[in-house]
């Protein structure tokens, strides 16, 4: 009875061992991984994206600065997904442009360079907005990144656009967290910069990670351990260590670590369209929200995809990136069935601009991640891949809109021909909104100088063609502090149309608080 009781547990102990082995060792040697494991955590993480998105879509943006209550039912059934890729594939925004730098890397190499993805952009004919719009612009324009990023030439440069986009990087880099930041440098700075850039980057590594992760209970760490690329004074380092420290504070209430966060963090002083208003496109608290979804989902795909949307904001594309990271986690076919309906009828729907469908996307990651792991000192076996674990390294600091204060608004004169105001300040952005009117496929487009104190600053061209608009219309930051005059001259006036003008923001060296 003894000796049978030993030979059984001998088996029961070798059982585990080989199950341990075809999923990932967990010490700090290579990782081992089964290809067919790493497929289906790659292949549940776009699938898990593509949910998310759809899911949240509904509430994008119409809880902004607050969170959907409980009794506000948010719908999921198998009709949803192919509604919304048929009639409103523009939805997707943030996947079709993961998928146009997974295209660049199958065309032009894992070695693609800045421009090279630069030029997908510029020359793509799908709808963009914010830092993403206006580095095409600056792209189509002669802008070279980094410099089409950069916060001097685009006022966008803190927004969420690389952080929802740089799923890319992470999935093609399991556990080889600085293989991945390597493409995000050369991607997330035509777009973005300081915050805004570090979202990219923090996204990245947590797929990265939670690829090479094999339970949900390593999320905490995993949150973590991709922070460390992130240098600790920014202050997207601060919002997501607030994060982590509330909710260890507080692990069962989302909410009031949401009340917390929303309370230090919900301020947008550099996105134009967001200053003064309930609208916050800012990388770091809606980053914040994709933890607040991943820390109290508790590894739950109904809690997270629930909790990342009811934080609002950006809440199609926050449920996104939390429910892809934890299918990175565990795979597609541990993703309940429940939020997988419908999803057979998109997959083979190339998206929106691209001809990559889901199950292009799937393939193509994997293979890329392939490519990493042998560029990267792995191995390549028959079953199973060895990949060369990366201790994090943390990213130089950037600092966007240093000693720029959003000080007041204020309403320009308007006329046909001319735009004028006068300011006292550092800086100002005037602010158009978000789409522009359809002038029934006229696109007019406006030829203009701007004078700062009657000098010539800048020559504009102002399209009201959705893929050659200039977002954010004219902005100048860094200006002696004093009075300033601004006159924007419309050299071409056309009868029917006039640039979109709705106010203009004012910026300072010091900001501008009310004490009670």
């Amino acid at each position: 009875m003894k000796r049978s009781l030993t030979a059984f547990l001998f088996l029961i102990l070798a059982a585990c061992g080989q199950k341990q082995t075809e999923q990932a060792k967990t010490d700090d040697g290579p990782l081992v991984i089964s290809k067919a494991i790493l497929k289906d955590k790659i292949k549940g993480a776009w699938a898990a994206q593509t949910i998310g998105v759809t899911f949240g879509a509904p509430i994008e943006f119409k809880y902004n600065t607050t969170m959907v209550q409980d009794n506000q039912k948010i719908e999921w059934n198998d009709t949803l997904l192919a509604n919304e890729f048929k009639t409103k594939p523009g939805t997707y925004d943030d996947i079709y442009m993961d998928l146009t730098f997974v295209q660049v890397l199958e065309d032009k190499g894992m070695d693609a360079t800045p421009q090279q993805f630069a030029d997908a952009i510029g020359n793509a004919d799908y709808k963009l907005w914010f830092a993403n719009q206006m580095a095409r612009y600056n792209i189509q324009n002669g802008l070279t990144p980094p410099q089409s990023g950069h916060w001097l030439n685009n006022p966008c440069a803190d927004d969420i656009d690389f952080q929802i986009e740089a799923d890319f990087a992470g999935l093609m880099s399991p556990g080889m967290i600085n293989s991945g930041i390597e493409i995000c440098d050369r991607v997330g700075h035509i777009m973005n910069y300081g915050d805004g850039y570090y979202g990219g980057v923090y996204i990245s590594g947590l797929y990265s990670l939670a690829l090479a992760a094999n339970s949900t209970s390593e999320i905490e760490s995993i949150a973590k351990e991709a922070l460390k690329t992130i240098p600790a004074e920014s202050k997207f380092a601060q919002c997501i260590n607030d994060v982590i420290q509330w909710h260890k504070e507080n692990p069962d209430d989302w909410k009031a670590t949401w009340y917390k966060v929303n309370r230090k963090w919900s301020i947008d002083t550099s996105s134009p369209l967001g200053i003064f208003k309930p609208f916050n496109i800012d990388a770091k608290i809606n980053a914040a929200w994709v933890l607040v979804g991943l820390l109290y989902g508790n590894g739950d795909f109904t809690r997270t995809f629930e909790i990342a949307t009811r934080c609002g904001d950006d809440a199609d594309c926050n449920p996104a990136s939390a429910g892809g990271i934890l299918a990175a986690i565990v795979g597609y076919n541990k993703i309940p069935d429940f939020w997988k309906k419908g999803i057979d009828k998109v997959e083979q729907i190339p998206f929106m601009g691209t001809s990559i469908s889901l199950t292009k996307a799937y393939d193509l990651s994997y293979q890329h991640a392939e490519k990493m792991i042998a560029k990267n000192g792995g191995e390549i076996r028959e079953n199973e891949v060895v990949i060369k674990r990366q201790v994090p390294k943390t990213v130089p600091l950037e600092v966007s809109f240093k000693d720029h204060y959003p000080v007041a608004l204020i309403n320009p004169k308007i006329s046909k021909t001319e735009i004028s105001f006068e300011f006292d300040g550092v800086g100002f952005a005037l602010v158009s909104p978000p789409n522009l009117k359809n002038y029934d496929g006229k696109n007019p487009e406006f030829n203009t100088e701007m004078y700062i104190d009657d000098k010539l600053v800048e020559k504009a061209r102002l399209s009201t063609k959705e893929t050659n608009r200039r977002f954010t219309p004219f902005w100048k930051y860094q200006l002696p502090k004093g009075k300033h005059k601004v006159v924007v001259k419309i050299l071409n006036p056309i009868d029917y149309a006039q640039p979109e003008i709705n106010y203009v923001i004012i910026f300072d060296d010091k900001p501008s608080e009310i004490k009670l």
